[in-house]
């Protein structure tokens, strides 16, 4: 079968259970990148099957999931905390700010290549002053550069653990910066020891590209004054501890009355 640049695939070897887009076709291989998951793969051609369903039913039902109620308009009024998210992938960073959108959350989006996000966002954080930072983009835990507590063994843990201890820098409390950073397989460990609130991925798996934001705009509409439901947050998105996890903090969102 021929293929082309655009298409959605599965691959053979793998029982099929992860979608694809092929991004790129050099001879007789395909290099891939994850539909919902932050992956990137390559794959011989022959080992390629094309998917042609617009979504799959797993993933349905997950969207579906993680529709946040909408909030009550009685006689109070509800301030959301605002999101500053960056990114190192384009079509993941747009499908998060889609999210945000449906969910009528104030969010900006950074489009940032991994290792140049410590470089500029203390600038960012200064310029928007948002009260949840994400830091995401793409990941992976190489074996055979170290054991999983080696954070020279990650593709890109270590550009942000930087990015989090500069966002620390700015702001000490992790009351008053939420911090939600990482991607697929990344150091979990250092993450959280750097100043994350919310980081990936304690058991090295391949996070949803939603998952950030997710994380996020449980935050946003967390109250400012209450503890918030870390196993409730963390359970709600794709693969819940096993992918993301976190401490326990207080919302960003102030209630106010009257309307």
């Amino acid at each position: 079968m021929d293929y082309k640049v655009g298409d959605l695939v599965t691959r053979k070897s793998h029982n099929h259970d992860t979608i694809f887009k092929i991004i790129e076709i050099d001879e007789e291989i395909a290099y891939l990148k994850g539909t919902y998951i932050r992956l990137y793969a390559d794959s011989e051609i022959s080992d390629l099957s094309l998917y042609k369903d617009d979504i799959d039913k797993e993933e349905r039902k997950f969207l579906d999931s993680i529709e946040v109620k909408k909030l009550d308009r009685d006689d109070y009024f509800y301030l959301p905390g605002k999101i500053l998210h960056i990114d190192g992938d384009d079509d993941y960073l747009n499908r998060c700010l889609d999210y945000y959108k449906k969910m009528n959350i104030a969010a900006l989006g950074i489009k940032e290549k991994e290792s140049d996000i410590p470089f500029v966002i203390r600038k960012l954080l200064e310029e928007y002053t948002p009260d949840i930072v994400v830091i995401t983009g793409h990941d992976a835990y190489y074996k055979k550069k170290g054991g999983i507590d080696n954070l020279n063994a990650y593709k890109n843990s270590k550009n942000f653990v930087e990015a989090i201890k500069e966002a620390r820098r700015y702001e000490k409390s992790h009351d008053k910066l939420i911090i939600i950073a990482g991607a697929c397989q990344s150091d979990y460990e250092e993450l959280i020891k750097a100043g994350a609130n919310f980081a990936s991925s304690p058991k090295r798996i391949n996070i949803h590209a939603l998952d950030p934001a997710i994380i996020a705009t449980k935050m946003s509409f967390a109250d400012v004054n209450v503890d918030i439901d870390l196993k409730g947050i963390i359970e709600k998105t794709r693969y819940g501890k096993e992918g993301i996890g976190g401490i326990k903090t207080k919302g960003t969102m102030y209630i106010g009355y009257p309307r």
